[in-house]
Parts: C-alpha cells; sequence; structure tokens
C-alpha cells in the first residue's frame, strides 16, 4: 500500500491527495505538522519537506513527480492526456505555473512586503487565465485533468491568502466551484483545510 506523508495545510500536499482521492486506490496518508515535522521526513526526504510518496522501496517527493507516478501506476481516471503533444502540452503549461503562479504561494503564507506582491501577481495572472472558462469546463476542455488538480489547492486557499477576484474572473471562479464539488477534491480536504474557507 502506497503511503503518503502529507502536509495538513500543505497546498502541495493537497495536490497529491487530490489525485490519489480522484483514483479511488487504496494508500495511508499520514498528516504532517509541518511546523513540527517528525525526523522521518528528513531521512526519508533530503529536503526535509512533504509531500514524500512511499511505494515499497520507492520514494518520491516534488508534488508532480508524486502525481505523474501515480497516475502512471494507476491509469483510471486517466489524469495526464494519452496524446503524447497533449500531454507534452500539459506538462509546458504546469511548468509554466509553477514558475508564474505556484512559486508565490511559500510568500503568501509569510506575510508582509513580499507576500504583498505576490497576491497582486497571482490575482493578475489568474485574472488573464479566466477568460479560458468562458469557453470550455476544464483547463484542457472538457475532461478534468492533472492541471486542474495543480489549481486546485490555491483557488481554495484564495480567501486564506487574501486575494481578491474581480467580477470579470466569475468565470474562473465558477470553474472553481466545479473542482470543489468533485469527491475527489472533497475527500482530500483535511480539517485544518476545510476552514480556510467559508
Amino acid at each position: 500500500m502506497m503511503t503518503l506523508y502529507s502536509g495538513t495545510t500543505d497546498p502541495f500536499s493537497h495536490r497529491c491527495r487530490i489525485v490519489l482521492f480522484e483514483k479511488g486506490m487504496d494508500f495511508e496518508v499520514i498528516d504532517v505538522d509541518l511546523y513540527n515535522k517528525p525526523e522521518d521526513i528528513a531521512v526519508i526526504n533530503p529536503y526535509n519537506r512533504v509531500p514524500v510518496l512511499v511505494d515499497r522501496d520507492l520514494v518520491l517527493h516534488e508534488a508532480n513527480i508524486i502525481n505523474e507516478y501515480i497516475d502512471e501506476r494507476f491509469p483510471h481516471p486517466q489524469l495526464m492526456p494519452p496524446d503524447p503533444m497533449l500531454r507534452a502540452k500539459a506538462r509546458q503549461l504546469l511548468h509554466t505555473f509553477e514558475h508564474e503562479v505556484f512559486s508565490h504561494m511559500p510568500k503568501l503564507e509569510m506575510g508582509g512586503r513580499e507576500a504583498d506582491k505576490s497576491r497582486a501577481h497571482v490575482r493578475d495572472e489568474l485574472i488573464q487565465f479566466a477568460a479560458i472558462f468562458n469557453r470550455q469546463k476544464y483547463i484542457l476542455g472538457d475532461e478534468f485533468s492533472m492541471l486542474d488538480v495543480a489549481i486546485a489547492p490555491l483557488l481554495w486557499r484564495l480567501e486564506h491568502y487574501g486575494i481578491n477576484l474581480p467580477r470579470t474572473a466569475a468565470a474562473l471562479m465558477k470553474y472553481a466551484e466545479r473542482i470543489f464539488s468533485r469527491h475527489g477534491f472533497i475527500d482530500a480536504l483535511t480539517a485544518s483545510e476545510k476552514i480556510m474557507r467559508r
């Protein structure tokens, strides 16, 4: 059985939990207090961070690597596109998200002037991104994918991070509600994450 060491409020661990619940498979989640991590995290991950996936002798860290492994090992439902060109496009978009948006998430947790800059940057990126949901249900079209998994924890935490979106981003918020109503998303929420959003 796979074991995921997961931060109870960590958005990157949240991604991995979503994938595991979307797959509907047997796994164990070990909740990790980010401010009081057990010593074995540093032993299994040289960066002393979560998430960490342990599957028999295999130990993986970094959410995107973990999620692609789970998707390939348990291909139903498939979250990365089967077509190589579309899959490459999805990976490229995910890489862009990581650098343009998700890299700001740790700064949002810290507060201060840097958090204010990051908050404005993330808000502006999301506003630009919102328009695609006037034409399609999910990021890659009609099918829920790994890209939707990646952005879902950020959208859930907008209020927690103090990011207010204007009415022009209404399509993005409708998209967020579609994700939030999925069983895989609901089941993946920890008690600490549930109270991040009213």
